[in-house]
């Protein structure tokens, strides 16, 4: 992105030249011709010819009046569209660069990404953002940035790999290119008033630029709080009544795909209030790179969401002139005159395959091809992110004195609450609880010890192996589940010496491998290499474990640390509940 945008638009020189070309005084430089213009303000497929001048659109005007441009585009009877915008979204949970991750989704229609890179942030601190900010320049996807504002996501109950207190949002916030606060989601440290993260809000506040939210499962005087207090935004909906509340509430709702279960009540909500809410956005929050490689990125969710029933016409508005809208970027989201040349052909409505995409001005992908050189930053500073030694089969067992004990343990997958039972204990050692599983969270940053955390999850299956991965939301430790101690030390010592990554084991042996020894988090190979690498531990982990969706899915393994969510979650420093601020070292309650 341009960090003098939007105002670049206003240059004299380029003004004039448009405002000639649309009097008919110059020719355009590029003329789309033969096209059907989707009006998302309107709703209204039109045929009508658009002519550019640079990154400027000068002119949307009847078909077949002009012939004078440097340049025609035979739109063939494409629907001509705003480009989209993605008003939420993690590049890191795609597993790939930016730059990679730029040349998935421009070919797709996506020209505008706002990009929360708090897990960079979490591994390396302000040094991942800047890396983040530095790898987003040159690149023709236009990615705005959000200041992370909760690294970690609850201090006192983990441990990431930096704090970002306000004064780091504050110097954050004064770069250019940072759009505004990244989801604020210690709710509760927000509701509650804590100095910590009043401070971090009144630093967007004070900047002028969005204060983005992370509202789940709040309602009535929560919510009313948490939105006095100036978030503005929310993703994290649970329902249709969730969906409508925060509406009537006036938040602004970022629709994301990643839930897909709950895509169809959303739509037969929307459809039942009539018309679409200028709030309402779309995003993509979290795309894991096989489902990036196979399906896309933003218009994957608009293609699925029209499936379900929802108006193309509405899902196109909620993706451009409402995001645009929400961003405060009037240069952004329509296709008409005086507007940023950020425009998508689209064969149809239905499969939304593109013709062409152009982003200010320039052709950037054609036939789903990108059709311009993307620059690569250079990856040195992500690298030797794990910072932790071999771990043996005793490091994944809890010790413990007698012969029976009553322990704590994590109760289900998603919206999490506390259990006890209670169990032997075996030279020296806690066995397991009947129908339980293990989790075990390493701090890998360096910045505190690292021993293992070790909790018991109930609701989560008889796991046959184990699975390890420093992708942990959100400070990214390295995370182990399994069903003995044998696979979690050789998966996770897996992971340690590919630098981060993921791992599935089984009877001794590893049946998967995808090294991210990008900050533990990414890789510079390929997208389709990445995918089929992610596509192999998805197979791997079908064998290990029997999945219940929509909650006891593979998704689960990578959102089971996030402890800013209300509930008992296992941290790097124990079994954390954010509303009682209790954090258990050890599950083990009583020696019986």
């Amino acid at each position: 992105m341009n960090a003098v945008e939007p105002m670049d638009l206003n240059d004299p020189v380029l003004r004039a030249r448009a405002v000639a070309a649309a009097r008919g005084d110059a020719p355009f430089d590029v003329l789309i011709a033969g096209g059907r213009l989707l009006d998302v303000v309107t709703g209204i497929i039109r045929e009508a010819d658009v002519g550019l001048v640079g990154p400027l659109i000068a002119s949307v005007h009847a078909p077949a009046s002009r012939a004078d441009a440097g340049e025609i585009i035979d739109a063939g009877g494409s629907i001509i569209a705003p480009g989209l915008i993605d008003t939420h979204m993690h590049i890191e949970s795609s597993m790939v660069t930016p730059a990679e991750y730029a040349a998935a989704v421009l070919p797709r229609g996506v020209t505008t990404i706002v990009w929360d890179p708090h897990e960079f942030g979490n591994v390396h601190g302000l040094d991942g953002v800047r890396w983040a900010v530095d790898a987003s320049r040159g690149v023709p996807l236009r990615m705005i940035l959000l200041a992370p504002s909760c690294v970690p996501s609850a201090p006192g109950l983990e441990v990431a790999g930096a704090d970002f207190d306000a004064s780091v949002i504050a110097e954050m916030l004064r770069w250019p290119e940072i759009g505004g606060v990244a989801e604020v989601m210690n709710m509760r440290g927000v509701i509650d008033g804590d100095p910590r993260m009043t401070a971090i809000v009144n630093a967007g506040l004070a900047s002028g630029k969005l204060v983005c939210g992370h509202a789940r499962g709040l309602e009535g005087a929560d919510l009313g709080a948490f939105m006095t207090a100036g978030v503005t935004s929310d993703h994290e909906l649970t329902s249709a009544d969730d969906l409508l509340q925060k509406l009537a509430a006036g938040l602004t709702i970022e629709l994301r795909g990643s839930h897909d279960h709950l895509l169809r009540e959303f739509v037969a909500a929307l459809n039942g209030i009539g018309h679409l809410p200028s709030t309402v956005t779309l995003c993509t929050d979290d795309v894991f790179p096989d489902e990036l490689h196979h399906a896309g990125g933003l218009d994957d969710v608009i293609r699925r969401l029209v499936s379900y029933g929802l108006k193309p016409e509405w899902a196109l508005r909620a993706s451009t002139f409402n995001a645009a809208q929400r961003l405060k970027r009037p240069d952004l989201g329509l296709v008409a005159a005086g507007r940023r040349a950020d425009i998508v052909l689209f064969n149809d409505l239905v499969e939304f395959e593109t013709r062409c995409v152009i982003a200010n001005g320039r052709i950037v992908a054609a036939e789903g091809k990108v059709t311009v050189a993307i620059a690569r930053s250079d990856s040195t500073p992500l690298q030797h992110s794990v910072k932790l030694p071999a771990l043996t089969e005793n490091d994944f067992r809890v010790p413990s004195q007698g012969t029976r004990v009553r322990v704590a343990t994590i109760d289900r997958p998603r919206f999490t609450q506390w259990a006890e039972t209670e169990t032997v204990v075996e030279d020296g050692f806690v066995v397991p609880p009947p129908g339980s599983a293990m989790i075990s969270v390493t701090h890998r940053h360096g910045k505190v010890d690292g021993r293992r955390r070790i909790g018991f999850l109930t609701g989560w299956g008889e796991w046959r192996g184990a699975f390890c991965t420093t992708v942990s939301h959100d400070s990214h430790n390295l995370t182990v589940f399994g069903g003995n101690a044998r696979d979690m030390a050789l998966a996770a010592n897996a992971v340690i010496s590919a630098g981060g990554g993921m791992a599935v084991a089984r009877d001794g042996q590893i049946e998967a491998l995808l090294p991210l020894p990008l900050s533990g988090l990414v890789t510079e190979a390929p997208l389709q290499e990445t995918a089929a690498a992610f596509r192999a531990i998805r197979k791997a982990m079908e064998k290990i474990v029997d999945w219940k969706p929509p909650y006891l899915v593979f998704k689960a393994c990578f959102g089971a640390t996030l402890a800013c969510n209300l509930g008992p979650h296992q941290t790097d420093r124990g079994i954390a509940d954010v509303v009682t601020g209790k954090v258990l070292e050890s599950p083990v309650l009583a020696i019986l």
